[in-house]
């Protein structure tokens, strides 16, 4: 069988620098399209480092589609695993527009060219947020969606065009239809083993490993931990947390099961990637202090609107038609997120 080719957009991002790493190791050539908005180009020289293989980079945004266009005419494109976008939910809600300009048009752009080209197969990177809030704890992907902020309003609009992409095939009988997994991601963290990649967010992070991780090396002064009010076991917020790696392996499982019979005919189905179970604010810090000897200084701070209580992932159904499952404990994230951070305490700068 030929090399096959993914296209991967952000692939110079957190999740995106990870998965090139699962792909080039799974044996695929990979073509990374980033404009470096919010990645360095740094991270992709470390995933070449890290799996001795090359990969070909374009500096483009999605939205130019010529550019695109131009991309995918020169390379022999089979998939695409689609991580290009911003992704903070405070941001969203002071820069609505821009995120749906990026978010939404982006992959409207993205898609339009992947049709043109006949690159119908497509690993959307999607979000927990889609499902809003519930009165049930464990999230199944059947949940009604109800995203409460422009983020996740802009993951579940995507997730309806992608649909309705695919629906559209069997109203003309197309012979080369859609096949799209939506990979709904509960909250990643972590990094590679090897510290030479991890997350590496512009200015104040905005999620709870990072900021854990520079208030623990001196960087930020203090965590401030949103409501210890809460009906939780111990008053914080518990989510569903999952190692970076073990989420990327989830997409290339979901390649393979877009190439198999279930998919034969095409079809946009929707996957969570979560490990299924939660843990609370509390208990990541006193983990990472167990892990790493490194005191978190923090302080108690008002809830934080529109947050839930507790959320966790039901992957059952990544596991009976992905054949994916964790594979890492918080021992191993906190252990490799700290690993990346003291070998890079400013990043990739």
């Amino acid at each position: 069988m030929d090399t096959q080719t993914v296209l991967v957009t952000g692939g110079a991002g957190y999740i995106g620098s990870h998965a090139c790493v699962e792909l080039l190791q799974s044996g695929y050539r990979v073509v990374v399209v980033d404009n470096l908005s919010n990645s360095k180009p740094e991270s992709l020289s470390r995933v070449e480092q890290i799996t001795g293989k090359s990969l070909s980079f374009y500096q483009d945004d999605i939205r130019d589609k010529k550019t695109l266009a131009e991309i995918f005419a020169k390379e022999p494109v089979t998939t695409v695993m689609h991580f290009a976008g911003l992704k903070a939910v405070g941001e969203s809600c002071e820069q609505p527009l821009n995120y749906y300009h990026n978010n939404v048009y982006g992959t409207m752009v993205l898609a339009e060219v992947m049709n043109e080209a006949n690159v119908k197969q497509l690993v959307f990177s999607s979000s927990a947020t889609v499902y809003g809030e519930s009165t049930a704890v464990q999230y199944s992907e059947n949940f009604p969606l109800g995203p409460i902020n422009p983020y996740g309003r802009s993951k579940a609009m995507i997730e309806d065009i992608l649909r309705d992409l695919s629906t559209a095939d069997n109203i003309i009988q197309t012979k080369s239809p859609w096949k799209i997994a939506l990979l709904r991601y509960f909250n990643p963290i972590g990094a590679h083993e090897s510290g030479l990649i991890g997350e590496d967010p512009n200015g104040i992070p905005n999620n709870l490993m990072p900021y854990v991780s520079q208030v623990a090396i001196g960087k930020l002064a203090q965590l401030s931990v949103f409501g210890d009010d809460y009906p939780t076991r111990d008053g914080t917020g518990v989510r569903d947390y999952i190692h970076v790696v073990d989420l990327v392996k989830g997409h290339t499982k979901a390649i393979a099961a877009l190439e198999s019979e279930k998919f034969k005919s095409g079809g946009c189905k929707a996957y969570n990637l979560g490990a299924g179970r939660g843990y609370s604010v509390f208990e990541i810090i006193e983990t990472f202090e167990r892990v790493t000897g490194r005191k978190v200084n923090y302080k108690i701070a008002p809830r934080r609107a529109g947050d839930l209580a507790e959320c966790f992932a039901n992957p059952e159904l990544a596991l009976k038609e992905l054949d994916w499952k964790v594979e890492k404990n918080l021992d191993d994230m906190v252990t490799d997120a700290w690993n990346w951070q003291t070998k890079n305490p400013q990043g990739y700068a």
